[in-house]
C-alpha cells in the first residue's frame, strides 16, 4: 500500500525475501520458452496436417487428371493435361465403349444392392434393439453381445463358406446373395449402436403408451422409430456405403455382366493388354459421386447418431 497525493494506491503484496523475487524472475524468463514451444508444436501440427492432406488428396488428383487426359497421354508424366477434355466422361455416360456397354444397368444394380442392404439392416437392427432395450426380455443382453462376437472372424475368412451356402440355396450369381451376405455383416454393428442409443430414450414413454392401450408394434412405429431417427440415419448411411464399396463378395458371388455391380465391372478394365485408364478413372469418379453426396448431406446426423450410440451404455 502507498499514499500518493492523499490517495491510497494498492501496489500488490510485497514479496518478502530474495526467494520470492527469484521465483518471479524465473517465471517471467520462462514465458518466451513456453511461447516458442507452443509455436513449435503448432507448426509441427500444421506441417503434419498438410502432409496427411496431400497424401489423402493425391490419389483423387491423379484420378481427375487421368480422366481428363487422352488415352495416349495418360503416362506422359505431366502435372496437368496439356489439352484437358471431358471426352472420357462422355464415353462413360453414353456407354460408348464395349467395357461400358451395361454401365447404367450395373449402376442400377449397385443402387439396388445398397438400398436393400440399408433397409434390411435398419429393419433387423431396430427390431432387435427394441426387443433388447425396451421389451426387457430375460437374457436379452446376450443378443447384442453375441452379435458383436461375429466380428471376431474377419469377413474375408467367411467368403468361401458364404459362397458355398449361396450355391446350396440356389442363390449363386444373384444380387440377393450379395444382399444377404452384406446384411449379415452390417446387422451386428446396427444392433449395438441402436441398443446403446435407445438407452437415452426414457422408458417412461413406453410405459405411458402401454397405459393408454398401445401395442408393442404401435410403440415401435410411433415412439421408438421417430426418436431413433439420428441413429437410423447414421447406421443406414453406414450400411449403404458398406454395400456400395464392397468388392470381394460382389466379385465372388456375381459372375455375369448383367448381375455385376460397378465395383466389379471396373476390374474388367484390367483384363485388356492396354487398359483404357482414362475411361476407368472417369467411371470411378462418377461411381464415387453418390456416396460423397450422401455423406456430406447426412454428415451432421451421422455424427450425432454415432456419438450418442458410442457413449451411452
Amino acid at each position: 500500500m502507498s499514499t500518493t497525493y492523499g490517495r491510497t494506491v494498492n501496489t500488490g503484496p510485497v514479496v518478502a525475501g530474495g526467494a520470492g523475487t527469484a521465483r518471479v524472475v524465473r517465471r517471467r524468463a520462462g514465458r518466451p520458452h513456453y511461447r516458442m514451444r507452443r509455436y513449435g508444436m503448432e507448426a509441427l501440427a500444421v506441417a503434419f496436417g498438410v502432409v496427411i492432406a496431400v497424401w489423402s488428396l493425391l490419389p483423387i488428383y491423379n484420378m481427375v487428371i487421368i480422366a481428363l487426359d487422352s488415352h495416349d497421354d495418360v503416362f506422359s508424366g505431366a502435372i496437368w493435361p496439356e489439352h484437358p477434355s471431358l471426352e472420357s466422361f462422355r464415353v462413360v455416360i453414353t456407354e460408348d465403349f464395349w467395357y461400358l456397354a451395361r454401365f447404367w444397368h450395373q449402376f442400377g444394380n449397385s443402387f439396388y444392392v445398397g438400398l436393400t442392404v440399408m433397409f434390411l439392416t435398419l429393419a433387423i437392427g431396430s427390431l432387435a434393439s427394441f426387443t433388447v432395450s425396451r421389451m426387457r426380455m430375460r437374457y436379452s443382453w446376450m443378443l447384442s453381445n453375441a452379435a458383436l462376437m461375429t466380428y471376431v472372424i474377419p469377413a474375408s475368412f467367411l467368403a468361401i463358406p458364404m459362397y458355398r451356402i449361396m450355391q446350396i440355396y440356389g442363390l449363386s450369381n444373384s444380387l440377393w446373395s450379395v444382399i444377404l451376405a452384406l446384411t449379415t455383416f452390417a446387422t451386428p454393428y446396427a444392433i449395438f449402436i441402436f441398443t446403446q442409443y435407445s438407452s437415452s430414450i426414457p422408458i417412461e414413454l413406453d410405459e405411458s403408451a402401454r397405459i393408454d392401450g398401445a401395442t408393442p408394434w404401435q410403440i415401435y412405429f410411433r415412439i421408438y422409430l421417430p426418436l431413433m431417427a439420428p441413429a437410423l440415419v447414421a447406421v443406414g448411411t453406414y450400411a449403404l456405403l458398406l454395400a456400395w464399396n464392397e468388392y470381394l463378395y460382389n466379385f465372388l458371388l456375381l459372375s455375369t455382366p448383367d448381375s455385376m455391380t460397378v465395383a466389379v465391372a471396373l476390374a474388367q478394365f484390367l483384363n485388356s493388354d492396354e487398359s483404357p485408364w482414362n475411361f476407368m478413372m472417369a467411371t470411378a469418379i462418377i461411381y464415387a459421386m453418390p456416396p460423397i453426396i450422401l455423406y456430406y448431406g447426412f454428415r451432421r446426423y451421422m455424427a450425432a447418431g454415432l456419438t450418442m450410440g458410442g457413449v451411452k451404455g
